[in-house]
């Protein structure tokens, strides 16, 4: 009787929630955190060594008004975790939406305010210092493309000051499930970047807009 009364618990809870959920992908073939990739049409090998990012604001629209918004919203995503990158936003009336959108890093307020907890505590990785405030995305890994030490290419994307303010909203056109996967392919990111010349950004500036650009573009929802 007690297993069944938790998976009824859990039942409910599952209805009265959205749950978003991200998966990671170069090109057609799931990406593996530290697995090697032959690039198309070159000799040369790609390593991705780390992924994260910060989805925040994450609000639900119905005929272009918000009808749902989740409070404190600030979620680090790790394609290194074990466990899979799902979060839960709490939906306890099961209002209707066919949009959602959400912010791809740290707004300015939240920037200003110094180093925070939870997944904006700075021991997470992501936070440069009071001045810069937060890492928004980060991407690093090796190609023989680089010409650096050990090939490595890193991309530590953010910024909080105009002009070069990185931050990315993200919107997509939703069938109001319970559950939405969006996928991200690096592929398309790395596509648009010219390693051998490109491969090292790690402040606010004109290139991390541009690459944030192209970061928030990798983005696909997939629909059920």
């Amino acid at each position: 009787m007690l297993l069944s009364f938790i998976a009824f618990t859990n039942a409910i809870n599952a209805q009265s929630a959205s749950t978003i959920g991200f998966s990671f992908a170069y090109g057609s073939r799931v990406l593996n955190i530290d697995d090697s990739l032959n690039l198309p049409n070159d000799s040369t090998f790609l390593r991705i060594t780390e992924l994260k990012f910060y989805i925040s604001n994450i609000r639900f629209l119905k005929n272009g008004e918000v009808v749902l918004e989740e409070k404190n919203s600030f979620h680090l995503v790790d394609a290194n975790q074990i466990i899979p990158n799902q979060i839960l936003v709490e939906n306890k009336q099961n209002i209707a939406f066919d949009e959602i959108k959400f912010d791809l890093g740290i707004d300015s307020i939240t920037n200003v305010s110094g180093a925070m907890g939870g997944d904006l505590d700075p021991t997470k990785g992501m936070y440069w210092t009071w001045q810069n405030g937060y890492i928004n995305f980060k991407l690093e890994g090796t190609s023989q493309l680089c010409k650096t030490r050990n090939n490595e290419f890193t991309f530590h994307l953010g910024g909080y000051q105009q002009p070069y303010y990185c931050l990315q909203t993200l919107h997509f056109k939703t069938n109001n499930s319970s559950t939405m996967n969006f996928k991200l392919d690096v592929q398309k990111i790395l596509n648009q970047v010219d390693l051998a010349k490109t491969n090292h950004v790690m402040s606010p500036c004109e290139e991390a807009v541009i690459l944030s650009k192209i970061v928030a573009n990798a983005f696909n929802l997939l629909q059920n």
